[in-house]
């Protein structure tokens, strides 16, 4: 008997057909004499929806609100599917993040798990029953509801398969594994069978939509084993988990980031520490700075180039005039219509003709790079949003045609 943590998103459980289904595929688990807890997300566009009511009666609602508004998604969620399980005949519970022990940090819409109390999970598990529990939600120390953000139920799976030492997390979304680029944009793009959480981290932080990145540094620390695999059939999927690397590079994704705005400060004094006044500035208010490229100094001043998230540009735009005395940039230029294009492979670091032959690929495609970053496992290029899907396709076609 194994102790598996399933995890559906909210297109997996968008309307009665789709809960039935995925009821059908919990029943099945727990009849092959499994253990079996589940985290649920959303149905469909609730939360998108739960947000535009909120703006309709307070556009500047407190973070602590949204809260306690976002987390009924999930609950709708639970219940339904636990009714559905009900049904099929097998015994279940329905726990809201609270219930299950999710405790928190204190940060409302971005919490972090600190720790996960397991007693009412055993309890139920050795009463034999299906756990069904509201992904995306916990409760911090002052007995407030708090949210995970973006991916918050990968996360909540994740840290339950963790703190339950599941044999494995299944990952269950529309797509039926991690493929090489996005089927949508690359018609030959194909599914990889296994994958390493390095790559997948990678991967899954710059743009591609399988896995949020938080739920892949658990899994990593501690040891997960995640199968992405689809809700909608009965394919074998990708498993994330550690993988022994030969020494040939072997490339295995290309992926686009439309959540990309760059900044331009120039003309900025040439002096020790600019670079540093200005990104603790950013640092100081939790904006996370991506690419960046300063230019070599000439006659006293330099341009320094970086981005950021589009959700983060106002603000960061906000705090450059608030503390322009200090950076003393003779220009500020911006733009939104820039997009992330990444190269993902374990070894990039030791095969000089990889980053030779992802500019081959955008040069035959006639693509203009105004920004490169590199690292062990990565080459990211920003290109101009317009010529993003072409880029993803060119560079595909470079390493897999």
């Amino acid at each position: 008997m194994a102790l598996i943590v399933q995890k559906y998103g909210g297109t997996s459980v968008k309307d009665a057909e789709r809960v039935m289904n995925v009821a059908n595929r919990i029943v099945n688990a727990y009849k092959d004499g499994n253990d079996v807890v589940v985290a649920v997300s959303a149905q469909g566009d609730t939360t998108d929806e739960l947000i535009e009511k909120a703006k309709e009666i307070n556009p500047a609602a407190s973070k602590r609100e949204m809260d306690m508004l976002l987390s009924t998604g999930e609950q709708i969620s639970i219940a339904l599917l636990a009714m559905a399980i009900e049904k099929l005949g097998c015994p279940v519970i329905s726990l809201t993040g609270w219930q299950a022990g999710m405790q928190t940090d204190r940060r409302h819409s971005n919490a972090r798990i600190k720790r996960i109390n397991t007693e009412r999970l055993h309890d139920e598990l050795d009463q034999h029953k299906i756990v069904i529990v509201a992904g995306f939600q916990g409760i911090n120390s002052k007995d407030d509801i708090t949210t995970l953000g973006r991916g918050g139920s990968d996360t909540s799976a994740v840290a339950l398969a963790a703190a339950l030492g599941a044999d494995v997390c299944e990952i269950y979304t529309d797509v039926d594994g991690v493929y090489t680029a996005d089927p949508r944009i690359v018609k030959n793009a194909f599914k990889l069978d296994d994958i390493s959480y390095d790559e997948m981290l990678e991967l899954a932080s710059l743009g591609a939509n399988v896995l949020h990145n938080r739920s892949v540094e658990m899994a990593k620390k501690y040891n997960v084993k995640l199968a992405v695999k689809s809700s909608l059939n009965n394919n074998e999927g990708t498993y994330v988990k550690e993988v022994e690397q030969v020494e040939k590079m072997l490339v295995r994704g290309v992926t686009r980031d439309n959540d990309v705005a760059r900044i331009a400060l120039c003309g900025v004094e040439d002096t020790p520490g600019k670079a540093f006044q200005v990104f603790s500035m950013l640092s100081k208010k939790n904006i996370s700075v991506d690419l960046i490229i300063q230019s070599i100094g000439s006659e006293g001043i330099k341009d320094i180039s970086f981005t950021v998230t589009e959700g983060d540009l106002d603000e960061t735009l906000a705090l450059i005039e608030e503390n322009k005395d200090m950076i003393k940039a003779k220009d500020v230029k911006w733009t939104k219509d820039v997009s992330k294009v990444s190269v993902v492979g374990a070894g990039m670091v030791n095969n000089a003709g990889v980053a030779t032959a992802v500019f081959e690929a955008l040069y035959n495609a006639h693509i203009n790079i105004s920004m490169i970053a590199t690292s062990e496992i990565k080459i990211s290029v920003l290109v101009d949003r317009k010529d993003a899907e072409r880029a993803v396709e060119a560079i595909h076609d470079k390493f897999f045609g």
